[in-house]
């Protein structure tokens, strides 16, 4: 063997090494990020299911228990005992008493830099949104994050109105954002200067999840009435 081929065969058993030393960290890469999923996935599921069951406490007033629904493909409320996550759940809050109090309502919608989850409290004999949570947000800090932290802008939550129209079928006014300073009826949602493309998000987000939700709640009721 010439010193050329020395070299290349020096070259080919160095490239050989290199490829074997990079699938192997390659392989342990793979195995951490998969031990670590496996070994936190269950902590987080139990971290999200017990902050969605304190964000339902904090928009609908005065609950003490809950009872959770989700709209089937068919349009039909139902009791699942393990829920769809590509369906939207809505939870009845009850008192004491056992009386319906309110809902809390799940919904999302595009944001300005990805989807939005939210949860609103509903008040079916005031027919209006009672309470606002952002259960999950990645909009710009500092900006549209204000979605969550603006006092002004979570007032307007505080009695947002969403009755239905005589047919009971449809919202007598879509919910809207309006330019921040400008609200002038209930239905409306004062925006957030600086984060508008967030705040007319989540007017859009109420509005398309209320307009399909609220008429089904409506002609349900009995469903809800009583705690079981």
């Amino acid at each position: 063997m010439n010193g050329q081929q020395t070299i290349q065969a020096s070259q080919e058993a160095g490239s050989r090494k290199m490829l074997i030393a990079m699938v192997g960290i390659g392989v342990m890469c793979a195995l951490l990020i998969v031990l670590t999923y496996e070994g936190t996935s269950e902590r987080i599921s139990r971290l999200r299911a017990q902050a969605l069951q304190e964000a339902i406490f904090r928009v609908v007033p005065d609950i003490s228990s809950t009872r959770a629904f989700q709209l089937t493909a068919q349009g039909e409320f139902t009791e699942p005992a393990v829920p769809d996550p590509t369906r939207p759940q809505i939870f009845a809050g009850y008192n004491d008493a056992g009386q319906l109090k309110g809902f809390a309502i799940e919904a999302s919608g595009q944001g300005y830099a990805d989807v939005i989850r939210i949860l609103y409290g509903y008040d079916p004999v005031r027919e209006e949104i009672v309470g606002f949570y952002v259960l999950e947000s990645k909009e710009t800090p500092g900006l549209g994050d204000k979605i969550e932290k603006d006092v002004t802008f979570l007032e307007n939550f505080n009695g947002l109105d969403v009755s239905l129209d005589e047919t009971d079928e449809a919202l007598r006014q879509d919910v809207v954002t309006v330019k921040s300073g400008t609200k002038s009826n209930p239905w409306e949602i004062d925006g957030i200067t600086g984060a508008t493309i967030s705040s007319r998000a989540i007017g859009n987000i109420i509005n398309e999840s209320a307009a399909v939700i609220l008429p089904k709640i409506k002609a349900e009721m009995n469903l809800f009435s009583d705690q079981q």
